[in-house]
Parts: structure tokens; sequence; C-alpha cells
């Protein structure tokens, strides 16, 4: 199976080959009004005589306005690092690694590194003003360690950029020139945005400046492997290396968000493009142009998505909610009394319907902020009461395992205790190694080397535990396993 990857559209840092150019801006005026609209359907105005009813004829929306009145407010930015470059002793002098006797230097001969001075690291990449003094949104993953960061505008005028602070939790990144009475964005609400919304990507893809893209937004609340943080907006807007920091615009020629990253295969556009919410990102702006750095809140606890079968399993009315797979010890969703199996269907009176939804919530707030969540537990359901700590350190925990086995029930699965030691190891006090998988445990994702820590909330220690769950059970079961660092509810459909 092709694993499947997420790319940053821009690597700020990478290497690349492009045109460097500037925009050229047409105006300066802020324009609140609708800034595109569709072309006019064309439809019949009298039935023809077969008395077939008249056929609405859809036309090409026109995102021109938008182009023009707050194109020239998108930037190109370019950076320069310095990085050391190597080279391996072995190699005679001129032979190119790729030669292909250089590999029988490399084998036979003593490889040393030499450093052979600095190599100039340049990259590319998209931002917009959103402060007539010089203030400018991008990616953090665009300028990070960066030692010269330069914005072109659309007049092809020249700044250097100041990096006021960057974000790289929220891939936020805020820069100020000095240039004053500069064409600003119009900021929107991405609480407003609908699926199926046609909106507008400008950037520099490739280095090819003011390219202007549309397409939709394909979903919301999008959480990702490594971006727990950020409650992405999906669309298929093409968005390619160089669009990242650019806005994402919505038909009244708002920014609802910034081109981030993208899903490929192959390092371009397949078809799946992400954005920060600019709320996020302006919240992220806020706190760096008043302290040089921003604060996250943080929960503790990790949440995934509740499918029909988890639903099934914990008795719930939907699937939907935000299902606890491990709360940290001492953290505030511990002191709150939130427990392993409970599932947040609210926080602060706002649904939650997929789990993207509660860091929507808790990336808006700050350190020792207050927030009520509602919560679906055994059967019933509560209101608790949690103080958000900071999101600054964030330990984390280990679990192993070892092979040797004794049979367990008809879950297909080969269980044995643990010992002292991998208790200790593992941080709780009970949980069953599974050594060998089978049958509807197999199908449903469980991995020897899993620790079966509880069945359907229930917290197991020994085989016999198990075989009376699984006995009282209906068709699904939740299993709730420890894979190395990472505790997640499995689904098991036994009937």
């Amino acid at each position: 199976m092709t694993r499947q990857t997420l790319a940053r559209s821009a690597a700020g840092l990478a290497a690349v080959v492009a045109v460097a150019g500037g925009y050229a801006y047409l105006q300066k005026d802020m324009i609140s009004r609708a800034v595109a609209a569709p072309v006019a359907t064309a439809t019949a105005t009298t039935a023809p005589a077969s008395g077939v009813a008249p056929v609405a004829v859809a036309a090409p929306m026109d995102f021109s306005g938008i182009v023009d009145r707050y194109g020239p407010a998108v930037v190109n930015i370019s950076t320069t690092a310095h990085a050391q470059r190597t080279s391996m002793q072995g190699l005679p002098p001129g032979m190119s690694p790729d030669d292909p006797f250089s590999e029988f230097f490399k084998r036979f001969m003593p490889q040393m590194p030499q450093q052979r001075g600095d190599q100039i690291v340049r990259g590319l990449g998209s931002g917009f003003i959103v402060s007539a003094d010089g203030l400018i949104l991008t990616n953090a993953h665009v300028v990070d360690g960066a030692q010269e960061v330069n914005v072109k505008l659309t007049d092809r005028r020249e700044f250097k950029a100041k990096v006021l602070g960057v974000d790289k939790q929220s891939d936020v990144a805020v820069l100020r020139i000095s240039a004053k009475n500069l064409p600003v964005v119009q900021i929107g609400s991405p609480a407003n945005t609908k699926v199926g919304e046609p909106v507008l990507a400008i950037g520099s893809p490739y280095g090819f400046e003011n390219t202007v893209t549309a397409g939709i937004v394909s979903a919301k609340s999008r959480s990702l492997p490594d971006d727990t943080y950020v409650p992405f907006i999906q669309t298929d807007v093409a968005v390619n290396p160089g669009n990242s920091g650019g806005p994402l615009f919505n038909l009244r020629g708002e920014v609802i968000g910034i081109n981030s990253q993208i899903y490929s295969q192959t390092g371009g556009y397949q078809g799946v493009s992400f954005a920060i919410p600019i709320d996020v990102a302006t919240k992220i702006k806020d706190q760096i142009v008043a302290t040089g750095k921003a604060q996250h809140a943080r929960l503790g606890v990790t949440i995934q998505d509740v499918n029909q079968a988890l639903a099934d399993s914990f008795k719930l009315d939907s699937p939907s909610g935000a299902l606890v797979s491990s709360v940290e010890k001492g953290s505030p969703a511990d002191k709150a009394g939130l427990k392993v199996g409970d599932v947040i269907r609210s926080i602060n009176g706002k649904p939650v319907i997929v789990s993207g939804d509660l860091p929507a919530v808790v990336s808006l707030a700050m350190p020792g902020e207050k927030v009520t969540l509602g919560i679906h537990r055994d059967g019933g359901t509560q209101q608790l009461t949690a103080q958000l700590g900071d999101a600054g350190k964030v330990p984390t925990k280990t679990a192993s395992a070892k092979d040797d086995a004794t049979k367990g029930g008809k879950l297909g699965l080969a269980l044995r205790e643990l010992d002292p030691r991998e208790q200790q190891e593992l941080g709780a006090p009970g949980g069953l190694l599974i050594a060998q998988v089978g049958g509807a445990a197999e199908q449903a994702g469980v991995e020897p080397g899993d620790v079966l820590l509880s069945l359907n909330g229930t917290p197991v220690s020994t085989v016999e535990q198990v075989r009376a769950l699984v006995t009282k059970a209906g068709k699904n079961v939740a299993l709730l396993v420890q894979r190395g660092p990472n505790k997640i509810f499995l689904p098991v459909r036994i009937g």
C-alpha cells in the first residue's frame, strides 16, 4: 500500500530555481462590498412548444473583481540562508558523487566529512499585507531559519523584511516592512464559510508570481497527523510550492485562510490543499506583535473521531464527538475529571461533531481560561469545567512489550499479562500485551505488540476480565490499545 504523505506547499528554505519578479498593484482602497459575483445565469424566458421546462445554463464564476481589488495586497517572499556545505574525503578532486566509479572510492577509501564553506540556500513563498503600515502574514516554514527575507510588492518595489515572530505550532509568521499606505486585504470569518463555497488563492507557485487559482471548500476542521493544533480548511484549489503563506479568499473578497499544506505523493498538487483558518492566524499575529511570541492553550488529552462502530460500542445516539483515548496525568483534563473513554460532545456550548472541532476552540483560547465540556460517560451526560494549561511543555511516554502468549477470547487475540517492569514502563497499573492477532481484531487494525488497556471503557489487567467483558458485549466492542507513545480506540465487530 502506498503511504500517503502531507507536504508543505513551499519549504521555506528549500533550494528552488524560479523566475523572480513583482506583482502590479492597482489601488490602495479597501473595498468592503462583495467583489465577485457569478456571471448571470442564462435561462429561457418561455417554454418551448414541446412543453419541456427551460433549463438553466451555468456560467463560469468571475473572480476578476477580487484579483483587481485585493491582488495588490498579495506579496512575493524570497529568503536566503547559509548552510555548511560538506564533502566526503576519499573521492578524487572533481569526481561527481554520481560517477559510477565514485562507489569504489566510497566503499574502499576512508570517508571523512570536510567543510567546504557556506552554501547559499534560497526559498520562495507568498504572503499578504494586513495593515497599511507594512504588517504581513505568511507561513512559519517560509521564513524559519532565514538570514534574509525580501518582500516584493506588485508595483515591483522590494523591501527587506523583519521577522517579528515565528510560531511553528500553527505555522504562522509575522513580518514587517518599512512602508506606508500599502494595500491591505479584508479579513473574513471562517466560521461562516460553508462546505462547497467557491474560494480563490493568489500566490507564486514555482515562482510564477501573481498566479490565481480557484476551487471550492472541500471540508472544514480537518485534523492532520502532524498538526493536531490547527483545524484546517480543506479545499481543491490548486496550491503548489511557492503558494505557501498566500491568502485564501471567499467570494466576498475576504481572506478566510492562509494556504499552508498539500496532500501529495509526488510533491505537487493532487487536488487536496489545506489552509490555516484566518481567525487562528490573526490571534497568533496579535500575540506576536504584542510580545514577540505566541502562547497556546492545552487540555492534555489525546482524541479521535467517533465512527459508527465506536458509537455502537459506547451506546451513543450518533457517531459524533471527540473520543478521549488518553488523559495526561496532572493535566487540565485530568484535574477536571476527564477519563479515557469519555466522548466530548460540546465545548462552551458549541457542538463537537468531529474531533477537530475541539482543538478549533482550544486553539483560540489562552492558557488559564476555563472551558465547559459536555461529555458522554457510561450511557449518561455530564458537564465538566477545565482550566486550560500552557502547551509549551508536553511530556512523552513510551511503552514496551515482549513476546509470550496466553490464548484469550473470541476477539482473535493472544494475550498475556504484563510483568511489573513492563507496567512501570507503560505508566499504568494494568494492561495486557497483545502477542498475536487474528480474526476480527486483525481486521480492525490491532497489531502484535499493542498493549490492550481497556474494553468498552473498562480497564483490563487479566485475560479473564477480557473474556467476561466480551461475553456481555454486543456486536461491537471498543478496544483501547497503546501503540508506542500513542493510545487509540479501535472498534472490533465480533457479531
